[in-house]
């Protein structure tokens, strides 16, 4: 399960040079390498410090990370709800994501010209959200008007809750509102509610981006965008990303970790935003460790047992039979499963076990 963000932003906000940090791959706390799969798609680790203890302890032949791809969007411009621009490639580009990363500017530099004459994060904030709502709004529509008379007239009940959920849609829309605003009281509404695959109900992250002194506490800015999004289902996050793309330019780990602290900050930019990003999605990492590999898998948070089988092969979750699971604390304290076993730390659980984030995991099956 690869998560994939796309990076949106308007012209020279900084989102291309998050975008080199994040695919430079040295931003990383382990020596895993980048892959460039397109010119404008990248896909680097999750960092966690847990497989880097797992490797010393295993000495397994490879490991291998969680990993995110990053998708560096075209910029947007008025209009691209009507194909203005690269509108319609841009929009097309964003509903294949799980999560959108909307960076913001929010410092100043005379030398770097703003698209609209002046710095105002929040005015570029609602210039892509207009944007988005206008093509979701258009979206919800068409769907309306298929629906309508089915839902009014023929006793059709599905199509009565879908005409319900796309009218409270169209409500906020008309508003000036995102699609992520409208909440549903009921799971079943709320199946039918992603499979509107709108783009505004997209998770999002606003990634403010500042200059060097304000790369700790923040800015005006970035405090005019908390405001601004303080009643959205959205997390903000701080970097700055020129000074990221330096430390990314730094060989060692133990260069950048003194860099980092420099100016205040224990973990890098690009390694918050992949870690905020997998939050984001609510997703969390079990592990397997043995001497062919270590490695992390992705999956949702709340998953059973027989589900994060499934992330490893659709075969462990048809013959599901039972997980061996290890607390990660626990591996460390006794150093192998071998000593954990003995030392009763190894539990055998069913098909109800709900994992656990870090979960060291064995699953046994039939097929």
């Amino acid at each position: 399960m690869a998560l994939k963000c796309g990076i949106v932003g308007l012209p020279n906000v900084g989102k291309s040079t998050l975008f080199n940090c994040i695919s430079s791959g040295k931003a990383q706390s382990a020596n895993f390498p980048f892959c460039t799969i397109e010119p404008n798609i990248g896909s680097t680790i999750v960092p966690d410090d847990r497989l880097q203890v797992l490797e010393k302890l295993v000495k397994p032949q490879r490991v291998v990370p969680a990993t995110v791809e990053i998708v560096d969007i075209a910029g947007l411009v008025k209009g691209a709800s009507k194909g203005e621009g690269l509108g319609n490639q841009f929009l097309a580009n964003i509903r294949e994501t799980d999560a959108i990363l909307h960076v913001l500017r929010c410092f100043d530099d005379d030398n770097i010209v703003h698209v609209d004459g002046s710095v105002d994060p929040v005015r570029d904030k609602e210039i892509i959200d207009t944007e988005l709502q206008l093509k979701d709004l258009e979206t919800i529509e068409n769907r309306i008007g298929k629906v309508q008379k089915q839902a009014q007239t023929g006793g059709d009940k599905a199509a009565k809750r879908l005409y319900d959920i796309l009218v409270q849609y169209k409500e906020a829309l008309v508003q000036g509102k995102s699609a992520r605003t409208v909440t549903f009281d009921n799971a079943e509404d709320e199946k039918l509610a992603k499979e509107l695959y709108l783009l505004t109900n997209k998770p999002v992250m606003y990634v403010c981006n500042v200059d060097e002194n304000s790369a700790k506490d923040g800015n005006k800015y970035v405090e005019a965008v908390r405001e601004a999004v303080k009643e959205e289902n959205a997390q903000i996050l701080i970097i700055a990303a020129k000074i990221e793309s330096e430390i990314a330019e730094l060989e060692s780990y133990e260069e950048r970790q003194m860099f980092l602290e420099e100016i205040g900050l224990e973990k890098s930019g690009v390694q918050r935003l992949i870690r905020s990003a997998y939050a984001l999605l609510n997703l969390e990492t079990f592990l397997t460790a043995g001497p062919q590999e270590v490695r992390a898998w992705t999956y949702n948070k709340g998953d059973k047992a027989p589900q994060a089988a499934g992330v490893i092969h659709s075969d462990f979750e048809k013959g599901f039979i039972r997980a061996e699971v290890i607390k990660f604390d626990d591996y460390v304290k006794y150093g192998s499963e071998a000593a954990c076993r003995n030392a009763g730390k190894l539990g055998v659980e069913g098909k109800e076990y709900v994992v656990q984030d870090g979960d060291i995991m064995h699953f046994l099956f039939n097929v």
